[in-house]
């Protein structure tokens, strides 16, 4: 059976995130629907590399599902796109590996947190940016994040619902810069927690404004306390940027 590997993307805004929710749209129902009109009628299970939170967004998601179906990727992608919402759209198809998998194989991932820094708010931003009105220290911002490099236990930069017990994670790269009048957070490293990428972001920016020294990043770590941290960004200036895989990507493997 035919194992087929997906990089998609998806505006957030009309989802209830990437998980399949009973009586709710999301990523996945929409994803699996279109299978199932292509497959005939047969239910096909979709994988992806990790889940997406309600008005957060995607451009390099990627799934796997295995199908009976004997289809060239180029017209995977035509077939899929054909179906698929405007909101969500392929951008490549390949034959996987028969034992690969979106998320057990993938060895990194890189988020990007887009952010309006303006009093005045824009209309056509509201859904994929944050509007933040205050002034922020940029160079304080990059000393407290170099501190955030490197593995640590990231406990008091995740949820508290979070349900995984091993919190250690290992950030590689935290840089900030400038796009179309926007300011970018891009976080890349070898796997984030619930809300991890949103609660740095929010404490990251209490640095910007003065609230919060930089080098008490350390002490945040060291407490593995979630109340000691800012507070969680907003989800729709969020985007899954894309998603490493060893055999591409070899600055990730252990």
């Amino acid at each position: 059976m035919p194992r087929i590997k997906c990089i998609i993307s998806y505006d957030g805004t009309g989802f209830y995130g990437y998980q399949v929710q009973p009586g709710k749209r999301t990523v996945q129902s929409e994803l699996e629907k279109a299978l199932e009109k292509l497959n005939k009628g047969t239910s096909i299970r979709v994988s992806a590399s990790g889940r997406t939170d309600a008005g957060v967004h995607a451009r390099g998601q990627v799934i796997h599902f295995d199908t009976m179906l004997e289809i060239e990727p180029a017209r995977w992608q035509i077939a899929l796109n054909s179906l698929l919402p405007d909101d969500i759209a392929v951008h490549s198809v390949e034959l996987a590996r028969p034992d690969f998998h979106a998320r057990f194989d993938a060895v990194g991932k890189e988020y990007r947190y887009f952010l309006l820094p303006s009093k005045h708010r824009d209309p056509f931003q509201r859904n994929y940016a944050y509007q933040f009105p205050y002034e922020q220290d940029l160079e304080a911002m990059k000393e407290a994040a170099r501190l955030l490099l490197g593995t640590h236990d990231f406990t008091s930069f995740c949820s508290a619902k979070t349900e995984v017990e091993d919190r250690v994670r290992t950030l590689q790269e935290i840089d900030f810069f400038e796009e179309n009048g926007l300011l970018v957070f891009r976080f890349v490293g070898n796997g984030f927690l619930y809300n991890m990428v949103r609660i740095l972001v929010g404490t990251l920016l209490e640095v910007g404004t003065g609230r919060r020294a930089a080098d008490s990043m350390l002490q945040l770590l060291q407490a593995q306390d979630r109340t000691r941290a800012g507070k969680t960004a907003p989800g729709h200036g969020l985007y899954l940027w894309k998603v490493f895989y060893g055999e591409e990507d070899h600055q990730f493997e252990n």
